[in-house]
């Protein structure tokens, strides 16, 4: 049985000093005998017209709470001027009266690019393949120690617990990438980004790194 190895594409957004663990979680995940694809996402992102007509118009349609209204230079080149991964970090971080992600922590950091690229350039511009760049929360063991073991330390509302290879094994079939999927959008007990609507993708997908490679190692 084979496992995929990540495209270039998924390791870029990886932190480099993620990427040791991530390949480790290749070797483990093969070792235990399971047969995944490790690159393949949950589910596709949405354009970012999409996203922008069911989530961003509500302020920037209008302009609600001084919010640039889309495809409105004069709006926007105060904001564009300082570049397009400035206006993202802000956009995820919340801003003034915009909540973190927009009040939608569900939206990945590649929706979230689009929908910006999207809005800036009235819908003109094509949208981008991959998120812009986004400066990390720090390691995946930080995030864990800060957010995610409030629960997975101790199991707490059925999350697996670090350290305990058999709750961790029976998730693993469909891939990590569906694993970091369930995180980012939320599953059964678990908020959506663990309840913190400002971490990234990156964020989300090193703590999930960072949880496995703790478990998959205990005997």
């Amino acid at each position: 049985m084979q496992c995929a190895a990540p495209s270039a594409e998924k390791l870029i957004m990886i932190p480099r000093s993620q990427r040791p663990v991530v390949f480790t979680l290749t070797t483990l995940v093969l070792a235990a005998g399971l047969s995944i694809s490790v690159s393949t996402a949950a589910a596709a992102d949405r354009s970012g017209k999409e996203v922008v007509t069911t989530i961003c118009a509500d302020c920037h349609g209008e302009g609600k709470d001084g919010a640039p209204r889309v495809g409105n230079t004069v709006d926007w080149a105060p904001r564009a001027r300082f570049g397009l991964p400035r206006l993202l970090n802000s956009s995820m971080e919340g801003y003034r009266k915009m909540p973190a992600h927009g009040g939608h922590p569900e939206v990945t950091d590649l929706e979230m690019t689009r929908a910006i690229t999207y809005m800036v350039s009235g819908g003109r511009s094509p949208d981008p393949l991959k998120p812009y760049a986004k400066v990390s929360h720090g390691t995946g063991e930080d995030i864990v120690k800060a957010a995610c073991g409030n629960c997975h330390r101790d199991g707490a509302n059925g999350a697996p617990k670090i350290g305990d290879k058999d709750a961790w094994l029976p998730r693993l079939p469909k891939g990590v990438e569906e694993l970091v999927a369930s995180a980012i959008h939320g599953h059964n007990k678990m908020p959506v980004r663990g309840g913190l609507s400002n971490l990234s993708d990156i964020d989300i997908r090193a703590a999930v790194s960072y949880m496995l490679s703790q478990s998959l190692t205990r005997k």
